[in-house]
């Protein structure tokens, strides 16, 4: 229970040493890469923003690939001071921490607008990435958050990559059942979060008509020894203490159930998790 209280960049790293979350990811953004690159000429330099960066896992592929400028976006300081930290040991001039809450920031068109001009110097984005980082926007505001970030950041030839964790499961070893089941039963929570159903959406919004919408889904698996461990990451999925606050009677029975149904039986969490990308600009189809 005591895990409860840790940093979320620290339950993060947790969750990327153990699982193939973040190879998952990676594999998606190089597909991405590549579609780019045939767009794009080939001495352009690429410029990118990755929205709610945490620690960032996916950081040797995005330094490495978007020399024109990385910007990496989180609100949680000890996030962005690793971050720092990182680009101070290695000298990596083209990439810059930014300290927003991007709900503050995108769900404005006027406040996306200044955003270009004050932190990216007026010059738009080659990729813009929402990695787990939509679960703190409501679903029924992605929309304006996708649609602002796609009208005045992206650049005319993109793309947006979107990760989340799909909205539904039977399987109570996944890390969907665990969100639903006690956000529904503690919080009356109905996990309205879908990636998939929003990108079909977008498929029928006459505002994206020139784009291609792409969407998939991925499993990947998380499996630890140390107990401390795993529920320091189960925290994390439930939102706990940035969305839900389970009480201490809640957070024991949480604990338990875990405890008993995974880690007593050396079964591994696994998670479902939604890819959406939405390409700008060029023709054909792109990968995903």
């Amino acid at each position: 229970m005591q895990t409860s209280r840790a940093l979320m960049s620290q339950q993060d790293k947790i969750w990327s040493r153990f699982s193939r979350d973040k190879a998952d990811i990676g594999e998606s953004l190089a597909r991405v890469l590549r579609t780019l690159s045939k767009a794009l000429p080939l001495g352009r330099p690429l410029r990118a923003l990755s929205v709610g960066s945490s620690t960032e896992p996916q950081f040797r592929i995005l330094e490495a690939s978007f020399r024109g400028g990385l910007y990496l976006l989180d609100v949680e300081r000890s996030a962005i001071d690793v971050i720092r930290d990182r680009i101070r040991r290695q000298s990596l001039t083209h990439v810059f921490t930014l300290r927003h809450d991007y709900t503050k920031v995108f769900l404005d068109r006027d406040e996306t607008r200044r955003f270009l001009r004050r932190e990216l110097g007026g010059r738009r984005l080659d990729l813009i990435a929402f990695e787990h980082s939509l679960y703190y926007c409501p679903a029924d505001r992605w929309r304006s958050v996708v649609s602002n970030v796609f009208d005045v950041l992206l650049a005319k030839n993109g793309a947006i990559h979107c990760v989340l964790m799909s909205s539904s499961a039977d399987n109570q070893a996944t890390t969907t059942w665990l969100y639903n089941h006690f956000a529904g039963k503690f919080f009356g929570h109905q996990n309205d979060q879908d990636l998939r159903a929003f990108a079909r959406e977008l498929q029928r919004d006459r505002h994206f008509g020139g784009a291609e919408i792409l969407a998939k889904t991925d499993r990947v698996r998380f499996l630890v020894d140390d107990f401390r461990e795993l529920m320091s990451v189960v925290w994390m999925i439930l939102l706990y203490p940035n969305v839900h606050r389970y009480t201490p009677g809640q957070r024991r029975e949480i604990t338990e159930h875990v405890y008993r149904s995974l880690f007593a039986k050396r079964k591994p969490l696994l998670q479902d998790q939604d890819h959406l990308v939405i390409y700008r600009g060029r023709p054909g189809r792109g990968l995903i």
